[in-house]
């Protein structure tokens, strides 16, 4: 079966859309969530997206198959908040390990099916990583800019047991998304370099995107594009790109800047355009598949797909409109003469 690396170099990859945009479709309930196993937890488990893996593990592997039924070649596992420092919202620190496993299995399970079917295609699992709901760079405490409410080694602690777990699980390629910190993504790395050289095995690839928040062209913590990567480039990832909080009309000067100083390769998967006064995007799938026919008719992108309101038809179109185009070809990098 031809490596990731391999499928990168000779076509545009497409990584799946939102999760959960396609969980809010089947409009569960409380005791959906909880099933029968959480069905006298103590606090509300309605919104633990994550948790479903373990309750309704069936309904996850059916939204991973209709992105890789739309063509996708990288599914996500549906663990963006599985880490113990973001579990604890609903006092189920102690079952995040437990999460990251459960979900690359079933995201596994999927790709291997979709790959069977047609080897020529191999499907790819990216065990997401998400930015957390505490942030290093940032005080929760506008009176107290000093004060942080989580430190670098909690953090590190955090994302090594949530890598161990979807290590173990099985996925492909470890997804480090949504970045709005680069100070946790970098505990992120961190954690990845620490459990690879731990259990004394190869690291996986590793895929790097940003959020760049608004026109400013910043972080949400301050850091210009060009710094964002500049401060991950020595993990030497597979990708490095940007998603969510822009649309991808909004986002395609940052997309362009990246193109041209990344010297692996760039991905892009945004939102559905803006969201509306009722928090829902109305891009369709059309409109967002034209944007990103033209990211790849510039040259600009190795990897695209869709991030929150975007669904299996987004997919789709975007699949169609660059299935003829070529890959961003990787820039060739002076080597210093000695």
């Amino acid at each position: 079966m031809k490596s990731l690396s391999q499928c990168a170099a000779e076509r545009i990859l497409i990584i799946d859309g939102a999760m959960g945009t396609m969980i809010q479709r089947y409009k569960l309930e409380e005791e959906d969530y909880r099933g029968e196993r959480f069905k006298n937890h103590h606090s509300d488990v309605k919104g633990n997206n994550d948790l479903l893996c373990l309750t309704q593990p069936q309904i996850i592997e059916d939204i991973h198959k209709e992105y890789l039924e739309a063509g996708a070649d990288i599914i996500e596992t549906n663990t963006f908040s599985s880490t113990t420092i973001a579990m604890a919202d609903y006092d189920m620190q102690h079952l995040a390990f437990e999460m990251n496993v459960a979900a690359a299995r079933i995201a596994k399970k999927a790709a291997a099916e979709y790959t069977l079917k047609n080897p020529d295609k191999p499907r790819f699992v990216a065990g997401a990583i998400g930015p957390m709901n505490k942030t290093l760079s940032l005080s929760p405490d506008v009176n107290n800019p000093g004060f942080r409410s989580v430190y670098f080694d909690e953090v590190v602690a955090a994302y090594y047991d949530q890598i161990k777990g979807l290590h173990e699980g099985g996925v492909d390629v470890l997804l480090i998304e949504t970045i709005f910190d680069t100070l946790n993504s970098k505990a992120a790395i961190y954690a990845i370099k620490k459990y690879f050289r731990d259990i004394n095995q190869p690291e996986l690839p590793v895929m790097i995107s940003g959020t760049i928040t608004d026109a400013s062209g910043r972080t949400l913590s301050g850091q210009t594009l060009e710094a964002f990567y500049i401060s991950v480039m020595h993990i030497k990832p597979f990708s490095v790109g940007l998603n969510c909080a822009l649309g991808g009309a909004q986002m395609r000067p940052h997309i362009e800047e990246l193109s041209q100083i990344a010297a692996c390769n760039v991905s892009c998967y945004p939102n559905a355009g803006l969201p509306n006064a009722f928090g829902e995007y109305d891009e369709t799938p059309d409109e967002t598949a034209h944007i990103i026919e033209d990211f790849a008719k510039e040259g600009f992108v190795n990897i695209v797909g869709g991030c929150c309101g975007t669904t299996p038809d987004h997919i789709r179109h975007i699949a169609e409109h660059v299935k003829s185009l070529k890959p961003r070809p990787l820039p060739v990098l002076a080597t210093e003469l000695v």
